[in-house]
């Protein structure tokens, strides 16, 4: 008996091995196959055969309604303020054993935290869905040859994933890393006619029918997307990074006519050194940065003394940089390219007092 439990359990295994190797796919058979088998019998009456017996029987493979939802990455989308195009990335799957139609909704979470981290606390405007086009275009990222849909995904094949962007416009003035949380939720809708948004699909109740049954086999999504109903959800979000700037004056007395650069004085012929410096605080770099300061006519400027790019060293203004900028009477003026996040830069120029 041992031995032939333990032939048993080898051909069991060898078995489970043939299964194992056998590629599978997620959503099975199709819905509304008919599956028909049919036993026969064989058998003797007196030494002699006898005419073959046989029995069939068929039914009808049922509808599972399963679909996937998720957020493309593991990061938030950063954008700027005023940004239009913000673009979050997402992927459906159609895991049902049919063709079917997703009716998609793109929204916004109200408060609490957001799918990376971080508050929600503004909303982006304008939001349109679209879905890669693998023909044209970059594969993969949102661009000019991608589809703008009409509220939802027609004829998804069975066993097929797709990827869809959700694009928004961010408002201006919010602050750095303000953070918008976004959700889009695909819902399953009856496929089969090109073109058309199916109607709303019902799961079968009670027993097992002769024909085609439906049964919803999705997971819980994000809040307020249950197990099985037919839909599923995902989150991403827009966290804002942008430039927040301090600007600080300051001023020192390098020469006057008495003096000279010996514990100077600020009497009518002193050299007024001014320094205007910008630091950014905020988490991007600030770009383009042009500073104005008109010269007060109480005192006249000295040609030839402007320094852009200059350093600021615990809060204090290095009185440093590399000439440039320009001078149009009453104003000094200068253009920093570029201020990084945590940096600081500055302007300097000279004047005398009259």
């Amino acid at each position: 008996m041992t031995s032939k439990l333990t032939y048993m359990g080898a051909i069991g295994l060898a078995a489970l091995s043939s299964v194992a190797a056998t590629p599978a796919f997620a959503a099975g058979t199709t819905a509304g196959t008919t599956i028909t088998n049919t036993a026969t019998v064989d058998y003797q009456v007196g030494g002699v055969a006898q005419g073959q017996q046989s029995a069939s029987n068929n039914f009808t493979v049922d509808r599972k309604i399963n679909l996937l939802v998720e957020e493309v990455g593991t990061v938030t989308t950063s954008v700027v303020p005023g940004q239009t195009n913000a673009v979050t990335t997402f992927q459906l799957t159609n895991s049902s054993n049919e063709v079917l139609d997703f009716a998609l909704v793109a929204s916004q979470i109200t408060g609490g935290t957001a799918a990376h981290g971080g508050t929600d606390t503004f909303n982006a405007n304008n939001f349109r869905i679209y879905r890669d086009n693998t023909v044209t275009g970059t594969i993969g990222s949102w661009d000019a040859g991608d589809t703008l849909l009409t509220g939802y995904v027609d004829e998804l094949t069975v066993d097929t994933a797709i990827r869809l962007f959700v694009v928004a416009d961010i408002p201006a003035a919010l602050a750095n890393n303000a953070v918008a949380g976004v959700t889009l939720r695909a819902t399953a809708r009856e496929g089969g006619l090109a073109g058309t948004q199916g109607t709303a699909i019902t799961e079968t109740t009670g027993a097992n029918t002769a024909g085609k049954d439906t049964v919803f086999a999705d997971i819980a999504g994000v809040a307020g997307d249950v197990a099985r109903d037919g839909s599923h959800s995902d989150n991403d979000d827009y966290t804002v990074q942008t430039a927040t700037l301090t600007v600080t004056k300051s001023s020192r007395v390098i020469s006057d006519p008495f003096n000279n650069t010996t514990n100077p004085k600020l009497i009518p012929g002193a050299v007024v050194e001014y320094c205007i410096a910008v630091a950014n605080t905020g988490g991007a770099a600030a770009t383009s940065v042009v500073i104005n300061d008109p010269v007060p006519g109480q005192l006249t400027f000295n040609a030839g003394t402007i320094l852009l790019g200059g350093t600021v060293t615990s809060g204090t203004c290095d009185f440093n940089g590399t000439a440039g900028g320009s001078y149009a009477a009453p104003n000094v003026s200068g253009t920093i390219a570029s201020i990084a996040a945590g940096a600081a830069s500055t302007l300097v120029f000279r004047a005398t007092v009259n």
